[in-house]
């Protein structure tokens, strides 16, 4: 037998190197010898496929301040199938065109801060339904919760215009317990009332300065609306969760709470969010008959089947 030499070696582990990195299957290169079976073009193109399909599907989205942002798209939470370019902007209201399987209605969403509302101007304008602020936590350390000093004369006022009616609660809790307290406060101011929409619990993150809430986790506000919604659905009410794109993306699991319907917050020209929502927030700065100064505008996607 012959000695092997050191170069002939090189050469050997060199031949190996060079078929694994360009993609030879067939072990007589590795030999040495010229005959060799190589990937085809369409090969290398349905494994890219297949590699594509199994990698996570990545979203790109901006925030208020046109601040990118990108995230990995849940794939066990339900998605929307809205056409987006059927939503179509006329000034400050929206209206959404050229898809059967939707129809659609606008809405306001409204506080103390709008101070006095003409309900009926308003229902003249072209809106339906109303969100209405019943309470908030501030958030301040104390976390004191109060009722909207507006809430009674809105909703009173509102349903006797035509509108239909839910309530949301601007949350700060920083544990179920305090979760718990804001519901029971809806709760107890709902009494004597009727709501033909939902329950709304709306944690947001505080912009211009220090809030309760700022080492909150995103587990704990998960467990925060679990706590808040459980509690309004026990009373015989529907429960929804107020959220942007931040919210969704890096706050709350909306895998764990897939069974409340969203109420989704985005002020681009198309609803950025992969998910599905029942009701869209579409600008902070209407301009409609029946209120002075801005206020929040919203559309409901309403399936026709």
């Amino acid at each position: 037998m012959k000695k092997q030499t050191l170069s002939n070696k090189i050469l050997s582990l060199f031949f190996v190197v060079f078929c694994l990195s360009t993609g030879t299957i067939a072990l007589t290169a590795c030999t040495g010898e010229t005959t060799q079976e190589t990937k085809t073009p369409e090969a290398r193109a349905q494994e890219s496929e297949k590699s594509d399909a199994d990698s996570p599907e990545i979203l790109h989205f901006v925030d208020v301040y046109q601040n990118p942002y990108q995230v990995e798209i849940n794939p066990r939470v339900k998605k929307h199938d809205y056409k987006v370019d059927a939503f179509v902007h006329n000034g400050h209201l929206l209206s959404y065109e050229g898809d059967s399987n939707y129809t659609y209605r606008l809405g306001v969403d409204v506080s103390e801060h709008q101070g006095y509302v003409d309900w009926q101007a308003l229902k003249a304008s072209g809106f339906d339904f109303a969100f209405i602020r019943l309470g908030y936590r501030g958030y301040g350390q104390e976390g004191n919760i109060r009722l909207d000093k507006e809430f009674h004369q809105n909703i009173q006022n509102a349903q006797a215009a035509g509108f239909d009616v839910g309530v949301y609660f601007f949350a700060q809790a920083i544990n179920e317990e305090e979760a718990l307290e804001e519901a029971n406060f809806v709760l107890q101011n709902l009494q004597g009332y009727t709501l033909q929409l939902p329950v709304v619990y709306d944690p947001e993150s505080v912009l211009d300065d220090e809030a309760r809430t700022d080492n909150v986790s995103g587990e704990q506000f998960t467990k925060n609306t679990e706590a808040f919604c459980s509690a309004v659905a026990d009373a015989g009410y529907e429960p929804m969760i107020y959220a942007n794109m931040l919210w969704e993306a890096f706050e709350l699991n909306l895998e764990k709470l897939s069974e409340y319907p969203l109420w989704y917050a985005d002020y681009e020209p198309a609803p950025q969010t992969p998910y599905h929502f029942q009701f869209w927030q579409y600008t902070n700065q209407g301009q409609v008959a029946g209120v002075n100064g801005n206020v929040d505008l919203n559309i409901q996607l309403i399936p026709t089947k």
